[in-house]
């Protein structure tokens, strides 16, 4: 929409216009604070100025400039921000192409989960479009409070890194397995923070498909943190249909086993199958042979053992519904929920704000303290490798673009520079 004399600019379409520069700063080394003073003190310009005309004229130039070719590119964003800017202290994590790190920046101080992978592995497995995709849906600006969100992505000739929030409070998997199972208010407030997670990319059309409680980690404070969106989909409206088969066993819905069409309603079987454990100690179809937990998964009936509440069962009995069209979630999403009786207690409003206080808080000392992450990592060496100071070479054209500076860092290091 154009901004006339006969509309004055408005506080809120202020904000949007610097929003919309910032954006289109990041990752450029200008005076962007000098910028952004001259352009907010400039009233006639911000009459006269229409965002869609200035959005063509960027996605223009971004085409010239890709069309000069990807390597330079690629150099340009790499020198933003390279593996030897962080002291690696230790591992806090493993995945199939690489490794977690603990790690502070050293020019600032701040405490980072450095996501290492190994660029060899995931060509070998043609793993490239789920590593592009993790870093597609960090980077829809997941400002919420219940995902883990990026601050840095660069490159090595051999390794990628996401630079991530730092969470220390354990992950969920970590906790059931000390405790075996939580008390049903507990295993109650966890669910409802999952479900805004999950809710929330939902309505940006990402469907998670990885539910699992060691994908769930817990802040310093006790709140739930979604993490690792490496097998999410993109563009799946609430109603749309995927075919991928994807997942882990325990946590797999029957439609995903059987090779059939499903939609965002996989993710409340999800919550479902983490719900029953955190309520029972075991996933709802568990069974130590792999055959036999699909089989169950399949046609076994649900067992509900004795000790939950009727809102429990009914509850796990909606989410676990074999059938996704009749799923609870599947017609209204998020809203189908937040609307059942398991839910009464929460005031969800104040639960998207942080102001219901944890069931359970971790006792850290601070970012060092690593007591709540298995030891299974944390007593691993941290590779020497991952400080390797190369730049981006021709081994970088598998991952075109990876690099990325979240835009609030940016302005925080052009303030200070």
């Amino acid at each position: 929409m154009t901004v006339t004399q006969d509309r004055p600019m408005t506080y809120a379409k202020m904000k949007g216009l610097v929003s919309f520069f910032s954006a289109l700063l990041k990752g450029k080394k200008v005076g962007f604070s000098d910028f952004l003073q001259k352009f907010v003190s400039n009233q006639q310009l911000c009459q006269h100025l229409d965002p869609q005309k200035v959005l063509q004229r960027h996605s223009r130039m971004r085409r010239e400039k890709e069309q000069k070719g990807t390597a330079s590119s690629l150099n340009t964003e790499t020198s933003q921000m390279k593996p030897s800017d962080f002291d690696y202290l230790k591992v806090i994590g493993k995945g199939s192409f690489g490794k977690v790190l603990l790690a502070r920046r050293r020019k600032h101080g701040d405490y980072y989960a450095v996501k290492v992978l190994q660029k060899q592995m995931i060509v070998k497995r043609k793993e490239q479009g789920h590593v592009m995709v993790e870093r597609s849906v960090l980077l829809k600006g997941l400002q919420h409070p219940f995902l883990v969100g990026l601050h840095f992505s660069f490159q090595t000739p051999n390794t990628l890194y996401f630079v991530l929030d730092y969470v220390n409070g354990g992950e969920l998997f970590f906790h059931l397995q000390r405790e075996g199972s939580f008390p049903e208010p507990r295993a109650a407030f966890y669910a409802a923070e999952m479900a805004l997670a999950l809710g929330y990319l939902h309505s940006l059309e990402i469907v998670y498909r990885d539910v699992k409680p060691e994908n769930i980690l817990l802040n310093s404070e006790g709140h739930i943190m979604l993490t690792d969106f490496g097998l999410c989909k993109e563009g799946v409206a609430i109603g749309g249909i995927m075919h991928t088969f994807c997942g882990t066993p325990e946590y797999l819905a029957p439609e995903v086993l059987q090779g059939h069409p499903y939609s965002p309603a996989v993710d409340w079987w999800g919550l479902g199958t983490v719900l029953f454990e955190m309520l029972y100690g075991l996933p709802p179809f568990y069974s130590r042979s792999k055959a036999e937990m699909f089989e169950n998964i399949l046609h076994a009936p649900l067992q509900l053992p004795s000790g939950a509440s009727q809102a429990a069962c009914s509850l796990l009995k909606g989410l676990l519904e074999r059938d996704f069209f009749k799923r609870l979630g599947a017609s209204r999403d998020l809203v189908e929920l937040q609307e059942h009786p398991f839910f009464a207690s929460i005031n969800w409003d104040d639960l998207l704000a942080k102001k219901v206080r944890p069931p359970f808080i971790p006792k850290v000392t601070g970012p060092c303290d690593i007591s709540y992450i298995d030891p299974e990592f944390t007593l691993q060496p941290v590779p020497a490798s991952v400080n390797g100071r190369c730049q981006a070479g021709a081994t970088s054209e598998a991952f075109p673009g990876f690099s990325f500076m979240n835009p609030v860092e940016y302005v925080a290091a052009e303030l200070v520079s």
